[in-house]
């Protein structure tokens, strides 16, 4: 399915030790294709801090790597799980559920941290955001860390004067572009008129110097990964609403999306130097598409649809009737 968006390169989220023996036989037997960049879950970590760099990344031609733990600070905004710093506007009383004690959090990313690993973070809340930033900045700080590459994972709620830090720290707010027009009902309802001022707000993340690596979310949404791109440059759901987009002062530029998907996204697993841009020396991976996203209208972005998929200079996918001699 990803494929046939023209998808090339994935991250999985969170996986133990059974999925990961999975992907490995699936991409012995040739029937994987796709790039997979591979969090393990703290549950099955500790049994990868031991492994030799080289038993764990750049495999099967570059297409696996192990190289980043997974943790989670809180839970959904949806079903007020998320963790903020305040009572939630709509239920008087309560703030979330952590997942974590503040010492968990750093005790997990030091380890994480001097087993060589990258972390990315679950973070929904701004009390988890809050949390995990000041777990990030200890370790970079006692390790003396300088590309360390931490990530936050949704990024989706952040205090005003939490989000310069990300930038400070080189924490990446990997955030995904549809949650902003998928959750646009609710989301004001959950935090109110000022903390939503810090929701979904990626202008302001970019203008403080982060750049947003982007993606789905999928299976919490469609893979489709047009839908964020036209999520990201108009703010408006598939059925165009808002009129003017939700909160559109948020918006990002078309060339901004792009990278997001592309390049942004190669830079947060540390593979920007092979893949996220279409230049000698990479690998050949690229999409066909059926119009200009740089020139087609707006509203026609999230109808994109790909025509060919390419790996590594291998055609992987290709729509039905599409060939390139017509």
């Amino acid at each position: 399915m990803a494929l046939s968006y023209g998808i090339t390169s994935v991250r999985d989220a969170g996986s133990g030790s059974t999925t990961i023996n999975q992907m490995k036989d699936l991409y012995s037997s040739g029937d994987l294709k796709i790039r997979v960049y591979q969090m393990v879950s703290s549950d099955s970590a500790s049994e990868y801090y031991n492994q030799p760099v080289e038993e764990r990344t750049n495999l099967y031609n570059d297409r696996y790597n192990i190289s980043s733990l997974k943790l989670m600070a809180d839970g959904s905004l949806g079903a007020r799980s998320a963790w903020m710093l305040e009572d939630y506007s709509d239920q008087p009383g309560h703030t979330g559920d952590p997942r974590m004690t503040d010492e968990e959090a750093y005790t997990l990313v030091k380890e994480a941290a001097e087993a060589g690993f990258q972390v990315n973070t679950h973070c929904i809340g701004d009390a988890a955001n809050h949390q995990i930033l000041n777990a990030y900045e200890k370790v970079i700080n006692e390790l003396g860390l300088k590309d360390h590459r931490f990530a936050i994972e949704h990024s989706q709620v952040v205090a005003l004067e939490d989000i310069p830090r990300f930038a400070k720290l080189g924490v990446i707010p990997s955030m995904q572009f549809v949650h902003a027009t998928s959750d646009k009902n609710m989301a004001e309802d959950r935090v109110g008129p000022e903390r939503i001022k810090g929701a979904y707000a990626w202008r302001k993340m970019i203008d403080s110097g982060s750049i947003i690596p982007n993606g789905t979310d999928a299976p919490v949404e469609l893979v489709n990964p047009y839908h964020g791109l036209y999520a990201a440059i108009t703010r408006m759901d598939r059925d165009g609403e808002p009129a003017g987009g939700w909160y559109p002062d948020e918006c990002l530029t078309k060339e901004e999306a792009l990278r997001a998907y592309t390049i942004w996204g190669a830079y947060a697993q540390f593979e920007e130097n092979d893949i996220g841009s279409i230049e000698s020396g990479k690998h050949a991976d690229f999409v066909i598409i059926d119009r200009d996203y740089m020139n087609c209208p707006d509203n026609e972005l999230k109808d994109i649809n790909a025509q060919m998929t390419v790996i590594a200079g291998e055609v992987v996918y290709t729509a039905p009737g599409f060939s390139l001699n017509k």
